[in-house]
């Protein structure tokens, strides 16, 4: 029996610039700004096939950490991120397959404005383009944009659920065939496939239509990271493609089926929705070089741990540096990254912080990659068996062209040996891609 192929796509951080110091990442500490590097790796995933590069991005410098943005900045923590939609235009006019999916917050721009801006990335690219929809979790963004913080964890999500239906009411209102471009009497726009919205909402009003024109793919594609209940159901509403962060089988295929049971009860096809798990691959030529690298990873963890906790509070909102790294944790909540927070603290019972961080996070994400480029296929396939699809999402921190090489060139030909990831792209648009399987 054939194997039954999945998705590949990659989790990439905001700025190359946060490589910087690390092996094999050369002069990235002053080149960063001209996005040469992103414009490599864009290419080099066209060349494996793979689905989409997922541009991840923040609007602040960090300040959770005992009060100050100084760990921030003197290590590069989610620091300096340029605007992803001028990086994504880039990415686009160098690749002709591959999908581009730009992280914007719903927070930061009017519907209009987020409508229009994904319309025309779409234009340009030919029908390549994804939205990652986040509804933001941190006060230090809100307060950059005139707000006083963040809405309520829940409320955001209620917020967002309107925001969709607003955005996609404007990506409408264009009806296929709209522009017709016909010569012979003139016209160029069919005004009876034009529409105006005039949406005036609990929390949104915009009157459209869209001066952009039409979205190529009729509607970009959704990429959305939801792991609370609340954030699931907003996922399952809809996200085309889901970024997915459980641990272990179990929680990965108990994640596919709840939100696939969503999906279901709001009236939506499961299959049209893909789930793609986060994982971190360590390759090496042999077992024993793997394991090597694996070992270096963890040592490498264990000796930046404040800069770690720096950045796990940067996303749930909490000042680590307050607590005493040699004793418990006590109960933590948060406005923020809720699903972080509670993967965070699972183990915390009897831990010290220093332990809980010497575990959390390191070598693995959904599950554990170490082996040459043939074990690691071999085990993506049988953990996709298990779980039921629909693939992985790589996030690899400090990326190297070293390591693009050896995805590229390793991992990804084992990959296509056994026809678990396509060699060629079938279809021009990413929608069509995402779906041919």
């Amino acid at each position: 029996m054939a194997a039954r192929p999945f998705h590949l796509g990659w989790f990439l951080q905001g700025s190359s610039v946060q490589a910087w110091g690390e092996p094999w990442t050369g002069h990235i500490g002053q080149t960063w700004m001209v996005p040469e590097f992103f414009l490599d790796m864009a290419r080099s995933l066209e060349r494996a096939c793979f689905d989409y590069v997922l541009l991840e991005d923040s609007s602040y410098v960090g300040e959770s950490y005992q009060g100050s943005t100084d760990i921030y900045l003197k290590n590069g923590i989610a620091v300096p991120r340029q605007d992803p939609s001028v990086v994504a235009s880039l990415m686009t006019a160098v690749t002709s397959r591959i999908g581009i999916v730009p992280t914007f917050g719903t927070y930061a721009y009017p519907p209009y404005l987020l409508a229009r801006l994904v319309a025309t990335l779409d234009q340009v690219s030919q029908g390549r383009i994804g939205w990652n929809a986040v509804t933001g979790s941190s006060d230090f963004a809100a307060m950059n944009f005139g707000l006083k913080g963040m809405p309520e964890h829940d409320l955001r999500y209620d917020m967002a659920d309107e925001y969709m239906q607003v955005v996609r009411e404007l990506w409408g209102s264009w009806e296929p065939g709209a522009l017709i471009a016909d010569r012979a009497s003139g016209v160029l726009v069919d005004t009876s496939k034009v529409h105006a919205v005039d949406h005036e909402g609990q929390f949104y009003k915009t009157r459209g239509p869209l001066n952009s024109g039409p979205c190529p793919q009729g509607q970009p594609v959704i990429a959305q990271a939801g792991g609370s209940p609340r954030g699931r159901q907003f996922a399952a509403q809809h996200a085309d493609t889901i970024v997915a962060h459980t641990k272990g089988i179990a929680a990965m295929k108990a994640y596919r089926d709840d939100v696939r049971a969503r999906m279901a009860a709001s009236g939506r096809d499961p299959d049209t929705c893909k789930v793609l798990y986060l994982v971190a691959p360590i390759i090496g030529q042999t077992e024993a070089e793997a394991e090597e690298r694996k070992q270096a990873r963890l040592a490498r963890a264990r000796e930046i741990i404040p800069q770690r906790l720096a950045h796990l509070g940067k996303v749930t909102n909490i000042d680590f540096g307050k607590f005493d790294l040699d004793q418990p944790l006590g109960e933590l909540k948060t406005n923020g990254h809720q699903q972080t927070l509670d993967q965070f603290t699972a183990k915390a019972r009897d831990k010290t912080l220093r332990e809980l961080m010497e575990d959390y996070n390191t070598t693995e994400l959904s599950v554990e990659l170490v082996g040459t480029p043939d074990t690691i296929a071999a085990r993506m396939a049988e953990v996709m068996e298990e779980v039921g699809g629909d693939g992985f999402l790589f996030s690899l921190p400090n990326v190297s062209r070293r390591v693009l090489a050896e995805v590229e060139d390793g991992l990804v030909p084992a990959l296509q040996a056994r026809g678990l990831t396509r060699s060629s792209y079938t279809h021009k648009q990413f929608r069509d891609n995402l779906l041919e399987f």
